[in-house]
């Protein structure tokens, strides 16, 4: 009698097989995310090169935020977006990149990283030590961006009060917010994302 069922083998292969196919798909046609909101580029690393978080949202492009085509950018605070920009510019004087690795997020974006956080760290309290809920996240409101690589958020960590951008969370430095006036003082770090609230 001949079996009818592949061998489990087989079957493995032909799930990875199918998995490897739909990343290249989705790549090809440059993964925004499932609401639309084409909300970044896919990446599996933070901006440190490290292996990306669940709060850590995909992609980094070193011309994005020039693209206000793209809704990560278009949907920024214009104030956050021009001294990014400036930033941005003037670190390229000194062969650095700033690469944008997000800007805005949709609330249904910001609910999934939550949700994620929450599966990887084992509770909502520990998550939002790294993620924050779309009614308190800075994401949502297009008042913060994530910047990469580490060269980078070096230079920005060092230059970004220049322009008013300040490093928010002590456990986040590719995050930033305006949150000083340019060549201000930035205020002290909160210790995670948790103490905002």
């Amino acid at each position: 009698m001949i079996d009818k069922h592949p061998p489990p083998h087989a079957a493995i292969r032909l799930a990875l097989s199918a998995a490897v196919l739909l990343a290249v798909a989705a790549a090809s046609q440059g993964c925004g995310s499932a609401d639309g909101s084409a909300e970044g580029t896919v990446s599996d690393r933070a901006p440190s090169g490290q292996p990306r978080r669940p709060d850590q949202p995909p992609g980094a492009n070193s011309n994005l935020v020039f693209d206000v085509k793209q809704p990560t950018v278009a949907n920024l605070d214009p104030g956050l977006l021009d001294a990014v920009r400036a930033a941005a510019r003037d670190a390229l004087d000194e062969g650095v990149h700033l690469d944008v690795t997000s800007g805005w997020r949709s609330r249904a974006h910001q609910q999934r990283l939550f949700d994620e956080a929450v599966a990887t760290y084992g509770s909502a309290e520990e998550a939002l030590r790294f993620v924050s809920t779309p009614d308190s996240s800075a994401h949502v409101t297009g008042d913060a961006i994530d910047i990469g690589p580490a060269e980078a958020t070096d230079w920005l960590d060092r230059h970004g009060s220049d322009y008013g951008l300040c490093q928010v969370f002590a456990n986040e430095s590719w995050h930033f917010e305006l949150a000083t006036t340019p060549g201000g003082r930035c205020p002290e770090m909160l210790p995670d994302s948790s103490y905002r609230g």
